[in-house]
């Protein structure tokens, strides 16, 4: 079974090496993982592309063509190239050994010149071919030239909207598919029903704030999405909650937040109302596992700054 390779950004590891390794169970629940520092590599009939497109913190993914005990190449390596016009050369070193990288990258440029008509191109190149060292195996692999997707376009913001990227992780912690719904009690300016409908999942947002909700609106409406939006609060989601296959949601909080409630009220009577079935990933501020005492699948910290952390709980 083909396997691919994913190095991960450091920052947010674990939570990085789980969204890739919930991405690659969620499109085939036989797929084998390994985990070598921040490089995971997966066994799975799925394509690495596919997975890199749903991710987050990938920042160099590809195929694994052989595992290798040195610096050895040969003419069977480079069929890969075979319909290749342009190629380029790439050393990751994850291993703690010193390597002068860019004279290792010119020879295996000029090895591989010598076994294809494809011309070295630094910019763009049709193939990638890559050599990873670790300090337990080296890789040899490749990738192609894939065409990635535009982030979608916000016209306004908040100061204390969800980021981007764990808004994505979230929804790939939870295994929601193309095709699937989720629901964002919390929208505020949007985030998670733009990620969503840019992954082909669909949205449902809810906000009791007006002004939210309008912000909502008209990111919706500048990316052409069609997520549906309420101005009310999170005790709508009531209304649809079987047409949802889950939760995704940043609860709002302090100075961000005109709730009148208190955040462990509203998370209490939020768990309260939802069904067991659902999956659900939340954010919320770190203090309230204190008075709460919430058990989830996993739990992550999110260090924002020195006052304040925030857990993500997947459930």
């Amino acid at each position: 079974m083909p396997e691919s390779f994913f190095v991960l950004s450091k920052e947010y590891l674990e939570l990085a090496t789980d969204e890739i390794i919930a991405i690659a169970k969620m499109y085939d629940r036989f797929a084998k993982t390994r985990i070598i520092s921040n490089l995971v590599i997966i066994q799975s009939k799925t394509n690495w592309s596919k997975i890199t497109k749903r991710a987050s913190f990938v920042k160099t993914s590809g195929q694994v063509l052989r595992k290798m005990s040195g610096l050895f190449l040969d003419e069977g390596n480079f069929e890969v190239l075979k319909n290749a016009k342009t190629f380029v050369c790439r050393i990751i070193n994850l291993s703690s050994n010193q390597f002068n990288i860019p004279e290792l990258e010119n020879s295996m440029g000029d090895m591989i010149s010598k076994f294809s008509h494809a011309k070295v191109e630094l910019e763009n190149p049709d193939i990638t071919v890559y050599l990873i060292f670790t300090n337990k195996e080296n890789f040899f692999g490749f990738s192609k030239r894939i065409k990635k997707k535009g982030k979608p376009k916000k016209v306004k913001n908040h100061p204390h909207q969800l980021d981007w990227r764990l808004t994505r992780i979230m929804i790939n912690l939870i295994g929601i598919r193309e095709g699937g719904t989720i629901c964002d009690p919390f929208c505020g300016t949007g985030t998670t029903l733009l990620e969503a409908e840019s992954m082909g999942i669909h949205a449902i947002g809810i906000d009791f704030d007006k002004k939210m909700y309008e912000i909502s609106k008209e990111n919706l409406r500048v990316n052409g999405y069609k997520s549906k939006i309420f101005n009310a609060d999170f005790r709508e989601l009531q209304k649809f909650s079987e047409k949802i296959d889950g939760i995704v949601t940043d609860l709002p909080y302090g100075r961000a937040s005109k709730l009148s409630e208190k955040p462990e009220e509203i998370l209490k009577e939020f768990f309260s109302i939802i069904s067991k079935r659902k999956k659900i990933a939340i954010m919320y501020k770190k203090e309230l596992d204190r008075d709460l005492k919430l058990d989830g699948a996993k739990k992550y910290k999110i260090y924002r700054h020195k006052s304040l952390t925030r857990t993500i709980l997947i459930k």
